[in-house]
């Protein structure tokens, strides 16, 4: 199941005889797969997972500009309230996926979404922005258990011949839920102020968040293990001292980075000169998330035929372009720049998440973590240099911050590419 440096590690298996079946006797692989019930389940419940996991942590995003102006914040103290909930997903990771370990997929993964949307009723409440900022950290920390889980899940639980596309799944319900969360609280901010905002985020979370429990499978190939610091402490070494994986972390990190840079700062950008765009149509440029929708489903297919590498020079290329086009002054340039450097974004996670799936075949739930720790710093880091750019230098200085990390990104996978060449040369001289 691990794939070698030189394949997609997106790429799906052959598909079986037209013979074989799951119940074939053969195939003594009873996981999941297309056709099955419990398949359509699973890509439900996680698709819903992921929709309430990213509404409720990007729901300050698509209000930064309100807050802005009721609280009188600069971009990058208002950008914390996104950047806090970012940073404590990202410390209650390993923490999170050593629970599972122990109590199990499900039961973590559900007592997660639960509790963190029962915080989410409190945080209208919040009489400032330090008392906000701490109840986003504390939320975030709480939302740890749902990332940390699901794609152990799915690698479990999934045929390894479904994987890339059920895990293209649940990123697709990411970018929903990041969409959703930012519109429905940006445009309820817009005309009844952000409180409100958060509040209809609270809601559309826990819709989300009860299909997940109703839909969800039980687990069938979890194993329960005792909570043990030392052996979690093995587990993760071994994962950073596994150069696949290093640079997989690497690129979550610097794809994330320009994420959070731009997202954060758009709407300041689109109700400023030269534009000058009501909030409210502002807020609705968190529509472009369903570039991401698209674009997270099809990775695993642009792998199969490009390759793991082949699809990530894809995905940096189509980012920094987007990068590059948004800084015309022109509005269509604006926008068709969100747009690629969206889908280019999407394409990257997508493509990078499912390689830790299927490279890990051991101390799955803490590979998944450490991913996604690397990811949401990278968000945490990149949506607070973003504002603050953005604060000194307009624009410019958010895409010049975005283009670094694709500039970065670019020699990861260039390194990758010149490794594996000379891996297959020395095997040609042997």
């Amino acid at each position: 199941m691990q794939p070698s440096d030189t394949r997609a590690s997106v790429t799906t298996a052959p598909a079986p005889a037209p013979d074989a079946s799951p119940t074939h006797p053969l195939d003594q692989d009873d996981r999941h797969r297309p056709g099955q019930p419990a398949f359509r389940r699973a890509n439900l419940a996680l698709f819903a997972a992921g929709i309430a996991t990213f509404v409720l942590l990007y729901s300050t995003q698509g209000l930064l500009p309100i807050l802005s102006a009721d609280l009188d914040l600069t971009p990058g103290q208002a950008s914390w309230t996104a950047s806090a909930t970012t940073l404590g997903l990202a410390l209650g990771l390993l923490p999170a996926s050593a629970l599972s370990d122990r109590y199990g997929r499900t039961a973590v993964m559900t007592a997660s979404v639960l509790a963190a949307t029962a915080l989410a009723v409190a945080l209208p409440f919040a009489p400032d922005l330090t008392t906000l900022v701490a109840l986003r950290t504390l939320q975030g920390a709480l939302l740890a258990g749902l990332p940390a889980t699901a794609m152990a899940y799915l690698a479990e639980e999934i045929h390894p011949s479904a994987l890339a596309s059920a895990m293209g799944l649940y990123v697709a319900g990411n970018s929903i839920g990041g969409m959703g969360g930012r519109l429905v609280s940006g445009w309820t901010a817009a005309a009844l102020g952000w409180r409100w905002g958060l509040a209809a985020s609270a809601a559309l979370a826990l819709l989300a968040a009860l299909a997940f429990r109703l839909l969800i499978p039980a687990a069938r190939h979890f194993t329960p293990a005792p909570v043990d610091a030392r052996a979690l402490a093995r587990t993760v070494g071994r994962h950073l001292r596994n150069p696949l994986l290093v640079r997989l972390y690497a690129l979550a990190m610097l794809f994330m980075a320009v994420f959070g840079a731009v997202y954060n700062t758009v709407g300041y950008r689109l109700i400023s000169a030269p534009f000058h765009l009501p909030e409210s149509v502002a807020a609705s440029i968190f529509a472009v998330y369903l570039v991401g929708t698209a674009t997270s489903a099809a990775a695993g297919r642009l792998s199969a035929r490009l390759g793991r590498r082949g699809t990530l020079y894809v995905a940096i290329g189509v980012t920094a372009a987007g990068l590059l086009l948004s800084l015309a002054d022109s509005l269509p340039c604006a926008l068709l720049g969100l747009v690629l450097i969206t889908a280019g974004f999407f394409a990257g996670h997508a493509t990078a998440s499912a390689a830790v799936g299927r490279t890990a075949t051991e101390g799955r739930a803490q590979a998944s973590a450490l991913y996604l720790i690397a990811y949401y710093l990278g968000n945490s880091l990149g949506g607070t240099l973003g504002a603050d750019a953005y604060h000194a230098t307009g624009w410019p200085g958010t895409a010049t911050v975005g283009l670094t990390a694709m500039a970065l990104a670019a020699a990861v996978t260039l390194y990758a590419t010149r490794q594996a060449h000379a891996a297959r040369q020395a095997v040609a001289d042997a």
